[in-house]
C-alpha cells in the first residue's frame, strides 16, 4: 500500500483496538537531529498502520523514540514494513528494533502519585533506593524526567499502583538517610488547579528573624536571639516568648521600623517563586509570628495577595514593648490558612504551606501540602515533606513546574 493511497473513509470501520488485535513497537535509537520524528511517521505510513501511543526521550544528544502502531492491515507483509524501517534508520545511520505483541499498553494500577526528588548533588545510590523503595510499596514507576538541573538536580517520578500517603510514609525515611528531599503529592487533575500558597516570613520568605533586627537597634540583639531559639524549637509558648521579647524593645523610636525594612533579606529564590506563582493564577500569603510593620511593606514589595503577624504597639512616636490584637501563635497561623482559603476560593486540599520553625506545624499539617523549609528536626518529622536547599524557588519543582518553564516566563513581557 503506497503512502498517495487515499485514507479510509469515516464510515469505514474502526480497526481492532482490543488487547488482542495485533500491534508493533517500533524503537529508535541514535544520534538526534532534526526530522527523525516526521521521518519514521512518514515511513510508516505507507503501510496505512494507526497510532496507538508514542514516547520520546532526548538526553544528551540521544534519541530513543518509541511508537506504538496497529499492524499493517491485510494485504501488506510486515516483513515489508520492517525491512523499510531498518533501511531508513540505516541511512540515518539509527538503530531500529521491531517488536510484534497484542494491544495497548497494560492499564496502570490503582492510585497514582508524583514523587519529586531534589538532590544536591542526585546521586546514582539515592536513586536506586528510592526506586526500591517504590517498588516495595507495590508501586510502579510509569515515567521519569528532569524538573531542573539547577541550583538543585530534580527529577518527578510518575507512580501507579500504590495509594499516596503509603508511599509519603515508605519514603520519608529514604530521604533523612539518604540526604534528599522527596515529595509525594496525589496525581490528577486538581494538581493543575488554582492554588494558594502561604508562606512563614522569618528564616523562610527573608532570611532574617525581624524581631533580632529591632533587637539590635535596642541593643538586646543576644538575649532576644537566646529566647527566639528556643520558641522556635518548640521549648517555650510562643505566645509567651513573644510578649518577653517584645518588652525589650520599650523606648525604640518609631523611626527605627523603616531601618528594619530596609535591612532585610529576602531569602534566595524568594522573588522567583511568587512571580511565578502569580503567572500561574495562583495567590500568595504570608503568615508571620512576627511584626505588620515588615509584612506589609512585604506585601506591598512583592505585590502578595494576603499578609497577618502581630503589630507593635506605638504611643507618641515609641514602641511601648507590647503588641496589640490577636496574637499570631502556631494556631492561629493554621487559622489565618484557613481563612485565606476562604477567601479565596481555594479548597484546603489545594493550598500549600511553607514554614520552618514549630509555630508552623499546625499550618503545615492543615494544608494540603506542607514543606518544611531548612527546618528544625521536629518539624522536618512532621511536615510532608522537607526542602533543605537555601533556594525558596526550589519549592516549584514539587509543584510540577520545571526550570525551563520559570525562565521561559522570565523571558517574556508581562
Amino acid at each position: 500500500m503506497s503512502a498517495s493511497q487515499p485514507p479510509r473513509s469515516p464510515e469505514s470501520p474502526e480497526p481492532p483496538r482490543g488487547t488482542d488485535a495485533p500491534t508493533l513497537l517500533v524503537k529508535i535509537f541514535g544520534k538526534d537531529r532534526p526530522g527523525i520524528t516526521a521521518g519514521l511517521f512518514d515511513t510508516l505510513a505507507a503501510y496505512a498502520v494507526d497510532v496507538v501511543d508514542i514516547e520520546q526521550v532526548v538526553t544528551r544528544g540521544r534519541i530513543v523514540l518509541c511508537a506504538l502502531v496497529t499492524s499493517p492491515e491485510p494485504g501488506t507483509t510486515e516483513g515489508d514494513l520492517r525491512a523499510t524501517v531498518h533501511s531508513w534508520a540505516e541511512s540515518l545511520k539509527l538503530q531500529a528494533e521491531i517488536i510484534s505483541g497484542t494491544g495497548d499498553n497494560r492499564p496502570r494500577g490503582d492510585g497514582r502519585s508524583h514523587v519529586t526528588v531534589l538532590g544536591h548533588p542526585l546521586t546514582a545510590e539515592s536513586t536506586a533506593a528510592i526506586a526500591a523503595r517504590i517498588t516495595s510499596t507495590g508501586g510502579n514507576i510509569d515515567r521519569i524526567f528532569r524538573l531542573a538541573k539547577y541550583p538543585v538536580t530534580a527529577v518527578e517520578f510518575a507512580v501507579s499502583g500504590t495509594g499516596t500517603e503509603d508511599l509519603r510514609t515508605a519514603l520519608a525515611p529514604e530521604a533523612a538517610g539518604l540526604g534528599v528531599d522527596i515529595a509525594v503529592v496525589s496525581a490528577g487533575l486538581s494538581r493543575r488547579a488554582q492554588r494558594l500558597v502561604v508562606m512563614d516570613v522569618d528564616s523562610t520568605l527573608i532570611q532574617d528573624e525581624v524581631i533580632e533586627l529591632f533587637a539590635a537597634h535596642a541593643g538586646c540583639e543576644a538575649e532576644v536571639a537566646s529566647v527566639t531559639e528556643q520558641a522556635m524549637r518548640g521549648e517555650l509558648d510562643f505566645e509567651q516568648s513573644l510578649h518577653a521579647r517584645v518588652a525589650l524593645l520599650a523606648g525604640l523610636d518609631v523611626s527605627v521600623v523603616e531601618k528594619v525594612r530596609a535591612e532585610v533579606r529576602l531569602t534566595p529564590g524568594a522573588r522567583t517563586l511568587i512571580r511565578t506563582l502569580k503567572r500561574l493564577g495562583y495567590q500568595v500569603g504570608v503568615v508571620s509570628g512576627g511584626f505588620t510593620q515588615v509584612t506589609d511593606d512585604l506585601k506591598e514589595r512583592l505585590g502578595l495577595d494576603f499578609a497577618s503577624a502581630n503589630t507593635l504597639e506605638v504611643i507618641d512616636g515609641r514602641l511601648t514593648g507590647r503588641v496589640v490584637g490577636d496574637i499570631v501563635d502556631r494556631a492561629g497561623k493554621a487559622r489565618l490558612l484557613r481563612s485565606f482559603a476562604e477567601q479565596a476560593g481555594v479548597p484546603l486540599a489545594q493550598t500549600v504551606a511553607i514554614g520552618d520553625g514549630a509555630n508552623d506545624l499546625d499550618m503545615l499539617n492543615t494544608a494540603g501540602l506542607g514543606v518544611a523549609f531548612n527546618a528544625k528536626p521536629v518539624v522536618r518529622e512532621a511536615a510532608h515533606t522537607a526542602v533543605n536547599v537555601p533556594f525558596l524557588d526550589t519549592v516549584l519543582y514539587l509543584l510540577g513546574i520545571t526550570r525551563e518553564e520559570v525562565e521561559a516566563a522570565d523571558g517574556l513581557v508581562d
